[in-house]
């Protein structure tokens, strides 16, 4: 009698562990963009030293739209970042207190040390409909001292990332198109 040869099996299931593994890993890739990479609910920035890079603080106003309800129990998030990568991301920026009506508040946001501000988001997530006027944003590197404003006026939509992007435009590879800035309301869903 003949007989059968069966698969492996331990072969073909640490194969089938890889391939999870490695769809996985993959997946944490295609989150979309500003990708918040800790839960920092103190108001402070992301801890950004592990990464290798120096970080700096950023001092950013937020003025709050007289249109505004009174006082909000919304929770607000930000990042902001330069055309070459560096981003600064604070989960949480609410506290008691913050974000009433007419009223200007003053946040340290720490992050890798940036080159000229060029985007910035907001995230509101409640019911109380916050609406910001403005956000100002002081780079410590900055020689000039002049903050980088980015005008809102409009209410937030509810759990989506809201902003600005007015980084340059990388320029076409066959060279038919010059680098551009653009200053743009964009909205990316989370």
């Amino acid at each position: 009698m003949a007989r059968r040869s069966r698969p492996q099996q331990p072969a073909l299931a640490c194969f089938f562990l890889l391939c999870i593994h490695l769809v996985l890993a993959s997946a944490s890739f295609l989150r979309p963009l500003p990708r918040p990479e800790s839960e920092d609910h103190g108001g402070g920035g992301l801890d950004r030293a592990h990464i290798g890079a120096r970080t700096c603080w950023y001092t950013v106003q937020i003025k709050t739209s007289c249109d505004s309800p009174a006082r909000t129990a919304d929770a607000v998030g930000l990042a902001f970042g330069d055309a070459y990568g560096n981003e600064a991301y604070a989960a949480r920026l609410d506290a008691a207190g913050v974000f009433t009506r007419c009223a200007k508040d003053t946040f340290k946001v720490g992050g890798p040390c940036g080159y000229g501000i060029c985007y910035l988001y907001l995230r509101r997530s409640g019911r109380s409909g916050w609406t910001p006027e403005w956000v100002r944003v002081y780079e410590p590197t900055s020689s000039s001292g002049t903050p980088s404003t980015f005008r809102y006026g409009d209410p937030l939509p509810d759990n989506v990332w809201y902003g600005f992007n007015r980084c340059p435009r990388r320029a076409a590879a066959d060279g038919s198109s010059a680098s551009s800035s653009s200053e743009s309301a964009a909205v990316q869903a989370m």
